[in-house]
């Protein structure tokens, strides 16, 4: 009689497939951390840590694996974009300044003013370009690149037909990309960091905020500087904001905040 064939992973009908998934799933976790460094992930809940952990953590990996000392620390925020029935935040983006600023890469700015001694002070003050209408369809022919753009109110109506062409870098006031103070705004944007939440995923946010080699002190304060303006989208009275932080370890102290 010729031996009984066993069945192999490939062989498996889906019904016994699903129940092995199904008998992996329903493994209880482990009581207590890891004792060993090699460990079944699955069989311990996640482990989450404060900021001043996570960042020492990175830290003590770097040198294990003999990685770069100066490579970027990023953040991934994932965020609560209800506002309340059937509306929700849009997903947003903004400048700001940190701390504990980390690249030397100076950034493009086009100033939108009619008046030339507007225009001069652009130009004095680092403007890439400065200029009236006469911009306009220069960079609706791709002959005007730049990184943002920024502008005095009373052009704002003339700027309509670069609504499409620009999307979220069109001069808006709650970006501070519109007022009177032109060298303030080149300063913000020629020296700020842009964070931005995903267009496909529409509420995640995935930004670098320093790089390895600096101080836990450092990079404590510019995560909290990304925190802080991340808050200014959503009103603090509709509850948690954070569905997730990682840094990438999630960050139990800032998601709680």
């Amino acid at each position: 009689r010729p031996a009984k064939k066993t069945k192999s992973a490939k062989d498996k009908a889906p019904a016994e497939k699903k129940d092995d998934i199904e008998k992996i799933k329903s493994y209880s976790y482990m009581e207590g951390e890891p004792e060993d460094d090699v460990y079944l992930k699955r069989l311990y809940p996640r482990q989450i840590y404060d900021v001043e952990k996570a960042i020492h953590l990175l830290k003590k990996f770097q040198v294990l694996d003999f990685t770069n000392p100066k490579q970027g620390v990023f953040l991934d925020l994932t965020l609560d974009m209800a506002l309340g029935k059937k509306k929700k935040v849009e997903p947003f983006a903004s400048v700001l300044r940190l701390p504990y600023p980390f690249s030397s890469e100076i950034n493009k700015v086009a100033v939108f003013t009619r008046n030339a001694s507007e225009v001069k002070i652009a130009e004095e003050n680092g403007a890439a370009f400065a200029g009236g209408t006469n911009l306009i369809q220069k960079i609706l022919d791709d002959e005007i690149h730049v990184d943002f753009y920024v502008a005095i109110p009373e052009i704002m109506p003339e700027l309509n037909p670069l609504k499409k062409k620009l999307k979220k870098r069109f001069p808006k006031q709650t970006r501070n990309s519109i007022g009177r103070d032109i060298p303030k705004m080149l300063e913000l944007f020629k020296n700020g960091h842009e964070i931005k939440v995903d267009e496909e995923r529409e509420n995640f946010l995935e930004t670098r905020i320093a790089t390895l080699d600096m101080s836990s002190d450092q990079i404590t304060a510019n995560l909290q500087a990304v925190i802080n303006d991340v808050c200014r989208h959503r009103p603090l009275s509709l509850g948690k904001w954070f569905a997730g932080v990682d840094l990438p370890i999630a960050l139990q102290r800032m998601a709680e905040s």
